[in-house]
């Protein structure tokens, strides 16, 4: 029996899952860790990143042989702005995905190059979050740091593997989040780092997930917890490992993530062209694309629904259940708006609010909860619709799913049978390790490991009931007309 380390980076903590060969889960370890705010400020300090690295190491190799670890690959935020020395050793914080101090030193770069060039090379909008002009920020707020820097990393999960290899490398898939990579050639472009004046030698080299980033250091053996030599595989960014794990690979396949926010993947052949709505990342091969469309209202509308109908204080999700359970399709009329922080898409207005329309005085609790999720379901419908009219499957993820009720309302707003996988919170662990059983050659493609996770049961279809998509085809042509009525009033 071996065993694959798995990591997630992330934003809030550092997340490890001890995979098996045969896909079960030996060991889960998370440890959080710091954000450090400053008005638009936001920054981690790398080492923290590492040190939890590195206790989790240590707790893998207290439970199995660390001989047996035959593998260790990890995810993490992408976007960031992480400089380090030639000790592979950070010079300062890491500037976070969603600091975006550099707004000046982007619109500087896009004096230098047109703004939709800039586009056609990374596939998405340039802006102040991006790490490239967090870059040009930092030589000229930082030249002492700038001066020092030996390479830039976009994730965290890169700064880890250089320094536990020494290899300087990123995937591309977050590496397409830089504002400097040309996402069709799938190399560091010149034109855009020429434009910001930074040194295109501070750039890591870029592979794909399944491909050997190097090996654990045998000095590191008693700091980390893994035996020296140990294969280490570049890994993917968190979207690409959420997108693997949603179970979709291929064009005509869309995931919906319903967390506090949410969004929409796919993954194509082709670049999506919608300004500012699509983000467009490079796939976890050669050919692919990864579109991701950002909701800021999913999972957020029902946590402000459960709050509402809960106690003082208190989020009671399962007398919000029972209270679905005894709704109806429709919400007797009754449609909310979701908009309750702005929208970026299916429109585009940070200041539109949310509102219920078609309130009558038989009107339940039952119907205003109902409708609520409700809306959340014609907003997704509203958004596929403008980036494709054929999807070939749906999958579902993300706290959202455990809403069974929610999960059948989306299936019969969009006329689609809808997949959810359970264990959403695992899933990205075992898709990672898929990367590295590809890496191993123990699997054949991505495909197999998305058909076994199917054949494993580890997923539910919530199928269509055609009599009530016909309710909320009636409903939804109601809908569309809301934004355009409260947009005027706004």
């Amino acid at each position: 029996m071996f065993y694959i380390a798995t990591y997630d980076i992330g934003t809030t903590a550092v997340k490890g899952v001890l995979v098996r060969e045969d896909g079960k889960i030996e060991a889960v370890e998370s440890i959080e860790i710091n954000t450090f705010y400053e008005e638009e400020y936001k920054e981690q300090d790398p080492q923290e990143w590492f040190e939890a690295f590195c206790r989790i190491g240590k707790i893998f190799s207290g439970k199995v042989k660390a001989r047996d670890i035959s593998a260790i690959i990890m995810s993490g935020q992408m976007q960031d702005m992480i400089l380090t020395d030639r000790n592979g050793d950070p010079i300062r914080n890491a500037i976070l995905y969603s600091d975006v101090r550099a707004q000046k030193e982007a619109e500087t770069i896009l004096e230098r190059i047109p703004e939709d060039r800039a586009a056609k090379i990374t596939g998405n909008n340039f802006d102040g979050s991006m790490p490239l002009a967090k870059l040009l920020w930092v030589k000229e707020n930082e030249p002492e740091i700038y001066d020092k820097a030996y390479k830039i990393f976009i994730s965290s999960k890169d700064y880890i593997i250089n320094k536990i290899t020494g290899v300087p490398c990123g995937d591309y898939t977050a590496c397409s989040t830089a504002g400097a990579m040309n996402i069709e050639e799938k190399i560091w472009d010149e034109e855009m780092i020429s434009a910001a004046q930074v040194r295109q030698e501070l750039f890591a080299e870029l592979k794909y997930p399944h491909e050997v980033a190097g090996n654990v250091k045998e000095e590191l053996t008693d700091l980390c917890g893994y035996a020296g030599g140990t294969v280490v595989y570049t890994g993917i960014g968190d979207a690409g490992a959420t997108t693997l794990a949603s179970g979709i690979s291929r064009t005509g396949d869309y995931n919906i993530n319903i967390g506090t926010s949410g969004w929409v993947a796919s993954v194509s052949d082709e670049i999506l062209e919608l300004k500012g709505r699509v983000f467009n990342l490079a796939g976890f091969t050669e050919q692919t694309y990864i579109n991701v469309v950002p909701f800021f209202n999913a999972g957020n509308v029902h946590k402000w629904i459960t709050k509402i109908f809960s106690e003082a204080g208190s989020l009671n999700y399962t007398g919000i259940s029972r209270i679905l359970n005894e709704s109806e399709p429709g919400a007797h009329g009754v449609l909310f708006l979701p908009y309750l922080t702005g929208e970026r898409f299916p429109v585009i207005d940070a200041d539109i609010k949310g509102c219920f329309y078609g309130i009558t005085p038989d009107t339940s609790r039952e119907d205003l909860v109902r409708a609520c999720l409700e809306g959340v379901g014609f907003s997704v419908r509203q958004g596929l619709e403008l980036i494709s009219s054929d999807q070939k499957s749906i999958s579902l993820i993300g706290g959202g799913a455990r809403e069974e009720v929610w999960c059948q309302i989306i299936a019969d707003i969009l006329g689609k049978d809808v997949t959810v996988y359970k264990d959403s919170d695992i899933m990205p662990a075992k898709a990672i390790a898929a990367a590295a059983l590809l890496g191993e050659g123990k699997i054949s493609d991505y495909n197999q490991f998305i058909r076994e996770l199917q054949e494993k049961g580890s997923s539910v279809t919530f199928h269509v009931s055609w009599e009530t998509h016909k309710i909320y085809n009636q409903a939804y042509e109601k809908y569309k007309k809301l934004y355009p009525s409260l947009a005027r009033m706004e």
